[in-house]
């Protein structure tokens, strides 16, 4: 491809449409999420190339008392066509920050949208200069990212299959969801230990589900002699989050809690966590990220990167981002985004039962590795697109609750 150096890349129109890509199996957790999947698409076009973004949006999630909104695909879409899009219409691409700075004065908030803006904004840079995204955030760090293979709360025997199968397909790091029962959640960890033995690393996830300090201080002792990497989440609010965390031996991820870089200088003041689960779309995108991974290595915290099981679209950030930055160092949740024909795994990171890119993401003994492709690397199927679109309306919403 010929390089664009020396020219302009002025945005000339965006388009937005939904997808709701069919579940492998739910993935129920403590907060009620809805249907994952339910996702919007962004093209945004530019001299000739098309970048690709995404807005993973969740409607009922946003951080510690209420402090950040959840968005549906339905407020998503009109958002971007109605305020984001015309914004931009005319800017180059390449000026990313100075594009998102735009955005931020025009509408606050709206992390989700905006993110998609971004997201699709390096896959047009990378793909004007040939590049892959992972160079626009500082070059390549690892080829290979561990994966973490995350089960939602689940009956005991499928969920112990599926462990066992996680295992036998190379992941080394296994994430139990919790937060409803801790009778429940304890004894989910101690079976899931004693099946996979030293070899698997395992975490839990309480999504803010334990009511209060104590309660996820017993549950979390309780937990201990299994030899848990860290606890994500225990409960809601920093102050809360600091108690547990000063009062365990385990390791403490804040995720509800860390969207932003101003929000992880808060939980270093606090003490609140150890380990920081970055996104792509709580910050708004791939450059908040960067800003949110820096101050977290500034302020002495591993970090790895979590998503919400976003289709192959949103995954790509997700993976260029874990290449480039060398503060993730705990293994990442993340897809193994596959169309239905080309599946490289039976159970491991597989949310769904098909996806919209034309081909399955690299997987080899636990880990994804990143392509050195132009942009994102991937291509959409238009066959799939249309299979997989959903017009998503104000009433439409209200059958994804």
């Amino acid at each position: 491809m010929e390089s664009r150096k020396g020219f302009d890349v002025k945005i000339e129109r965006v388009e937005t449409f939904g997808v709701s890509l069919p579940e492998r199996r739910a993935h129920p957790m403590a907060f009620q999420h809805g249907k994952q999947g339910d996702y919007v698409i962004v093209r945004v076009f530019a001299e000739g190339l098309v970048g690709l973004g995404e807005a993973t949006v969740l409607k009922a999630w946003g951080g510690d008392y209420g402090r950040y909104y959840g968005e549906d695909p339905s407020m998503t879409i009109q958002l971007i066509n109605d305020v984001l899009a015309p914004a931009i219409i005319g800017e180059d691409a390449r000026q990313i920050e100075r594009i998102l700075a735009k955005l931020d004065r025009i509408v606050k908030g709206y992390p989700y949208a905006k993110a998609s803006i971004d997201i699709a904004l390096h896959d047009l840079v990378g793909k004007a200069y040939d590049l892959p995204v992972y160079q626009l955030l500082g070059g390549l760090y690892r080829r290979e990212v561990p994966l973490v293979h995350s089960l939602g709360i689940m009956e005991p025997e499928p969920l112990l299959r599926e462990v066992e199968i996680a295992a036998s397909e190379g992941v080394k790091t296994i994430k139990l969801k919790a937060g409803l029962d801790p009778k429940r959640d304890v004894e989910t960890v101690r079976a899931a230990r004693e099946l996979v033995g030293d070899s698997v690393a395992l975490s839990v996830d309480a999504n803010q589900g334990w009511p209060d300090p104590k309660t996820a201080i017993q549950a979390i002792r309780r937990m201990e002699p299994y030899d848990l990497l860290f606890v994500e989440q225990p409960v809601q609010g920093l102050e809360q989050m600091a108690r547990v965390a000063h009062a365990v031996d385990t390791h403490i991820m804040a995720d509800e809690s860390a969207w932003n870089a101003h929000d992880i200088l808060e939980i270093a003041r606090l003490g609140a966590a150890e380990v920081i689960s970055l996104y792509v779309t709580k910050p708004g995108g791939l450059l908040g990220a960067r800003k949110a991974a820096a101050v977290a290595e500034a302020a002495g915290f591993t970090c790895n990167v979590n998503g919400s099981a976003e289709t192959g679209v949103g995954n790509a950030a997700n993976l260029h981002l874990a290449a480039a930055l060398g503060v993730i160092s705990q293994a990442c949740a993340l897809p193994v985004s596959a169309p239905a024909e080309s599946l490289p795994t039976q159970m491991t990171g597989r949310y769904y039962l098909d996806d919209i890119v034309t081909e399955a993401f690299d997987y080899r003994d636990g880990c994804l590795v990143v392509s050195d492709r132009p942009g994102l690397g991937i291509e959409l199927d238009e066959e799939k697109v249309e299979k997989y679109s959903v017009s998503f309306t104000a009433s439409t919403a209200k059958e994804y609750a």
